[in-house]
């Protein structure tokens, strides 16, 4: 059995940026030379998300209202209380609760079947990053594993 990892890297333009790496993905598979086996897909982050979907401009419109919808900003967060908080502070730390909330309701890691060489997707199915919360450098770590 072949394992191979790599380690993607983006910068995020903000909040409900959905980054489509479908085709880093593909080539890394590609590259690979796997004909069968598995492809698990993790982002590295708490609040930053993967999805399988169609990209679809008015369908990821649709997804960013339905995030909202989940946790708004202007909800109060108690992560947000930095005057009760006392764990995972850092000196630019920002009041993001309503991130890592909507990060709950989305899979931090995927992983899909290689076959005859290929990754296995269907007609319209995308591999997206999708950040939740400000700009920033986010790294995916992709692991192939097969024969």
């Amino acid at each position: 059995m072949k394992i191979l990892t790599k380690t993607l890297e983006f910068q995020t333009k903000g909040e409900f940026d959905f980054v489509d790496f479908t085709e880093q993905v593909k080539s890394f598979v590609k590259e690979s030379q796997i004909k069968n086996g598995l492809v698990n897909i993790q982002t590295l982050h708490t609040t930053a998300a993967l999805v399988l979907n169609e990209n679809e401009p008015l369908l990821l419109e649709d997804f960013k209202n339905h995030l909202e919808k989940i946790s708004p900003k202007n909800l109060k967060y108690n992560h947000n209380d930095f005057s009760k908080r006392t764990v995972n502070l850092y000196e630019e730390e920002c009041k993001n609760g309503h991130s890592h909330c909507r990060a709950i309701h989305l899979p931090s890691s995927l992983t899909l079947n290689i076959a005859d060489s290929k990754l296995q997707l269907g007609q319209w199915q995308r591999i997206f990053l999708v950040e939740l919360d400000k700009p920033k450098p986010r790294k995916v770590h992709v692991l192939l594993m097969g024969e």
